[in-house]
């Protein structure tokens, strides 16, 4: 039986991968000049960075192009684009610091506890966890929109609330799972060593 060829790291999900690594400063710069157009480029490069992160995901799974370079470089992509995102509203004063901490604690305090036990297992997404990804964007874009539409912010603060909300509430089920998994890994090598 033949084995399957190994998948070559340039491959269109890794494509896509980087294209939203790429996207990130053009997010920075348009948010930092402000202005109308400025803010419709930040929204359009941060929805259209977003987009990619569903597109790439799907493609991988579906073509088989997982790779240890996507499973390193996803993650890393999706936390620099949202907490640059998140990072820049804070600093032109529309979103409040203690917001943007607590998220990107969260978001990389999990990412390196899923590496951390990747040789155990990997974490996969839980449904909640899909749910936490589609609130931070649509909060953000919410955020991006150019304050000349007149968006209640209301609306914005209600959306980044819930976002937030399930942000820290899905943090701490990874953590519980993380832990999990490293009990029974552990219990599995003990029945080992004593068989």
């Amino acid at each position: 039986m033949v084995a399957p060829a190994p998948v070559g790291i340039v491959n269109i999900a890794n494509v896509l991968t980087v294209v939203r690594i790429l996207l990130v400063p053009v997010v920075v710069v348009c948010l930092v000049h402000g202005g109308t157009g400025w803010r419709l480029g930040a929204l359009a490069a941060f929805g259209g960075a977003s987009f990619t992160d569903f597109l790439d995901g799907q493609l991988a799974r579906q073509r088989g192009l997982v790779t240890d370079f996507g499973k390193i470089a996803d993650p890393i992509a999706d936390k620099a684009l949202t907490g640059a995102a998140l990072i820049t509203l804070t600093v032109i004063g529309e979103l409040p610091g203690w917001v943007t901490a607590l998220i990107l604690a969260r978001e990389v305090g999990i990412t390196v506890m899923r590496f951390a036990v990747l040789r155990r297992g990997v974490i996969a997404a839980s449904q909640g966890g899909k749910l936490k990804t589609l609130l931070q964007i649509v909060a953000i874009c919410l955020y991006l929109l150019p304050p000349s539409f007149g968006l209640p912010s209301l609306i914005k603060e209600v959306v980044m609330a819930a976002a937030l909300v399930v942000t820290l509430v899905t943090g701490v089920d990874y953590v519980v799972r993380a832990v999990r998994m490293s009990r029974s890994s552990g219990q599995k090598g003990s029945a080992e060593q004593d068989a």
